[in-house]
């Protein structure tokens, strides 16, 4: 570890892509000793800012300085699956030196490779059970172990090291709620300098301030994300009650203007009258005349000046009011009536052992599935969607469904997002398409975007409106991870979206505050069987491991 006091700041820093597309200009960063939640829009820039610290990317121009050692866990984590778990960490090395050493081979070489770390087996097995991987062992290979362990794998390595600088990107994506508990635990106990990208409430909840990225500027704000929401909450308040403010200035600078228009015009005609009486000598009437005209254009000067600056202060304050865009779903078709036969489950046996059993479906409930990474919930998925045939059983639909998966590869690259839609709608006419997408947030040149350029929330939009939009319209919604990659402006309009669909629903989800916030009638638990559980023994579980 460092001997100096831990920090990361970045100075004047620009970066643009290959292709010209400008990320940061003269961005100012400052961090210190604590953790700190980035947050931001999706293309915000937040990873690519995580890469900048980590080396990864070299910036345009500035400068990035870290006191200390650097660890980084990226979005999207790869790992030999040919390595065994000891060389996963980094300690394979030393734990064969110390076990030539214990075996009697005292050379040189041996101790070299040992240095100061004589516990190192002992750490590293601590840290496996403390992330809960203690029944992995360090002699097993990396190929048998899931997604969320390669996760928590990845981080025991960079927790070994004992990084001054913790660089942590979406962890949570692909963990299980029982997962997550182990790294939430992990987070709590670091004391040097952590950055956390996430859409997880419950870890940005654990930080001591937010870093907000914003139109390549960061805001900082004290506390965790409860604390920022509280804070943002009065902010836009009072920058709502600012544009009320400038908007009624605005419209008495117009009134003001009109009305001093309306009193030059009279002092116009008053004096033409004046000069076609020839009242006065002709030299004091043209001396008068030159006055007014002088005396209106400063007046007209005056309360034009006065209108730019009521109509900047508006801008102003409009700019400062965030964008609060919900997507709005209005889809009768999709409605399902209470009661009604949609989906049917009978001694349903998946591939790679889970098993579904038999489960009937009615009306528009709203089903969380849940249960271990591993455990099967995207194989039942896609066996009900008929993608993947059943050992046993059968899954029997009654109603029209559509399928989201965690990679949203519902979506053709080389077409447009309205091209996208009218291939799942071909009876749809181009302005329907086009009015339904703008309740996406798709409005106007918005919707001839390729979909290869789409970022990652405007992604998810584009393929939850072409599952939606479809026809015949779905009545069973299934819903892979939703909120994986998605930034918190993304996840409400989901929720909005969501709040107003009609049909039954499936979400396989490790997001519990998300899952709260749908409407859950029912939770399922896949855990070798599939079997009806509540929230409350979900939490319990979450809380024994």
């Amino acid at each position: 570890m460092s001997t100096f006091p831990t920090s990361v700041s970045a100075t004047a820093l620009d970066f643009t892509w290959p292709d010209g597309t400008e990320v940061f200009a003269g961005l100012q960063l400052a961090v210190g000793p604590g953790r700190t939640g980035l947050i931001g829009l999706n293309g915000s820039g937040k990873s690519t800012l995580l890469k900048l610290i980590a080396g990864e990317l070299t910036p345009s121009e500035g400068a990035i300085r870290i006191t200390g050692e650097v660890g980084y866990l990226p979005q999207n984590v790869t790992l030999d699956t040919t390595l065994k778990v000891d060389e996963a960490l980094g300690i394979d090395r030393t734990r064969a030196a110390l076990h030539a050493i214990e075996a009697g081979d005292a050379s040189e070489e041996n101790f070299t490779a040992v240095g100061d770390d004589w516990d190192v087996e002992e750490r590293a097995v601590a840290m496996l059970d403390q992330l809960g991987l203690g029944h992995i062992g360090l002699d097993r290979a990396i190929g048998e172990v899931s997604g969320g362990e390669s996760v928590l794998l990845r981080l025991a390595a960079l927790l070994l090291r004992r990084p001054d600088v913790l660089l942590l990107d979406e962890p949570t994506n692909n963990l299980d709620l029982y997962a997550r508990r182990r790294l939430y635990a992990a987070v709590e106990g670091w004391s040097g300098v952590m950055i956390v990208v996430s859409h997880d409430r419950e870890l940005l909840d654990l930080v001591d301030q937010i870093a907000d990225l914003r139109s390549g500027e960061v805001v900082w704000y004290g506390g965790n994300f409860t604390a920022y929401e509280e804070a943002l909450a009065v902010e836009q308040e009072a920058a709502e009650r600012m544009v009320r403010v400038a908007e009624g200035d605005l419209k008495k600078q117009k009134r003001e203007l009109t009305e001093a228009h309306v009193k030059l015009a009279k002092r116009v005609r008053y004096g033409n009258k004046m000069f076609a009486q020839k009242r006065e000598p002709k030299i004091i009437m043209n001396a008068r005349k030159r006055e007014a005209q002088v005396s209106a254009g400063k007046h007209r000067m005056m309360h034009e000046e006065k209108l730019k600056e009521a109509k900047e202060r508006l801008d102003e304050a409009v700019e400062a009011v965030r964008d609060d865009d919900e997507i709005r779903v209005d889809l009768p078709f999709t409605a399902v009536p209470p009661g009604r036969e949609v989906l049917t489950l009978r001694d349903l046996e998946l591939a790679y052992g889970a098993t579904a059993g038999s489960f009937d479906l009615r009306g528009p409930e709203r089903i969380a599935l849940i249960g271990r990474n591993g455990a099967g919930k995207t194989t039942l998925l896609r066996t009900i969607t008929g993608e993947l045939a059943p050992v046993a059983g059968e899954a029997v639909p009654h109603v029209p469904l559509r399928f989201l998966p965690q990679r949203l590869d519902v979506l053709n690259d080389a077409l447009t997002v309205a091209e996208n839609v009218a291939k799942a709608a071909p009876g749809a006419t181009n302005n329907r398409i086009r009015a339904r997408l703008a309740r996406f947030l798709f409005k106007g040149a918005r919707a001839d975007q390729l979909a290869s350029t789409l970022s990652g929330g405007e992604r998810f939009r584009a393929a939850l409106a072409a599952l939606m939009l479809a026809e015949p319209a779905p009545q069973l919604l299934m819903l892979d991870e939703p909120t994986n990659n998605l930034d918190m402006a993304s996840v409400r309009q989901l929720t909005g979206a969501l709040d107003s669909y009609e049909g039954a629903l499936i979400v396989a989800s490790h997001d519990l505050p998300f899952l709260e916030s749908i409407g859950i009638t029912r939770w399922l638990l896949l855990d070798g069987e599939l079997r009806d559980t509540s929230l409350e023994e979900v939490r319990e579980l979450m809380a024994m491991n």
